[in-house]
């Protein structure tokens, strides 16, 4: 769908919007956030990682810069998930089926349509796609991976989420983590 895959529905600025994770072969990386510690203003928001994306290339992240020079099934508008959007990816396309996280914020997302609560240790289960169970040709690596969202209250951090089991907390920006890009459709 959309160049890749069906991931979820998020609520942006009262906007319903699909998200489509992109092809694991095209369209995900291993990179810096950023290399260096700046404050990037314009990348602090949990649900918008466009917005935090085009920020974060203009402020000269190749991984930004990376998510928006790809070409995927003549689509040109990828970006690195929010936050938000990647919470939403993880609660659909979750690859094992390993307990959940339970720490801190870990399941609560208010831009997810329909807002969802904490993880419980079974809910959210693997999902059912194969191809993005472990071990699948489109699955996520259970590895941290980058959102877009700097941290907002210290610009040396910025947010990554465990795939294997959801866990969200934020990591020096200078640091080599996956990301996968994504797009979205207004619905």
């Amino acid at each position: 769908m959309g160049g890749g895959f069906y991931a979820g529905r998020i609520m942006i600025d009262g906007k319903a919007f699909a998200l489509i994770a992109s092809p694991k072969a095209e369209g995900e990386t291993e990179k810096e956030w950023i290399s260096d510690y700046q404050d990037v203003p314009g990348a602090k928001s949990y649900n918008d990682g466009l917005a935090n994306t085009i920020a974060m290339a203009e402020a000269g992240s190749e991984l930004a810069q990376w998510a928006r020079d790809l070409r995927i099934a003549d689509h040109d508008d990828w970006y690195i998930p929010s936050q938000d959007e990647l919470e939403i990816i993880y609660r659909n396309l979750k690859p094992t089926a390993r307990e959940n996280s339970q720490y801190g914020r870990a399941g609560i997302n208010v831009s997810a349509i329909e807002p969802t609560r904490p993880y419980t240790p079974e809910l959210p289960a693997q999902t059912q796609a194969e191809a993005f169970q472990e071990g699948g040709d489109e699955a996520f690596e259970t590895e941290w991976y980058w959102t877009s969202t700097q941290h907002a209250s210290d610009s040396n951090y910025a947010w990554i989420q465990y795939l294997d089991n959801g866990n969200q907390t934020n990591y020096f920006k200078t640091n080599e983590f996956r990301a996968r890009a994504v797009r979205r459709l207004a619905i």
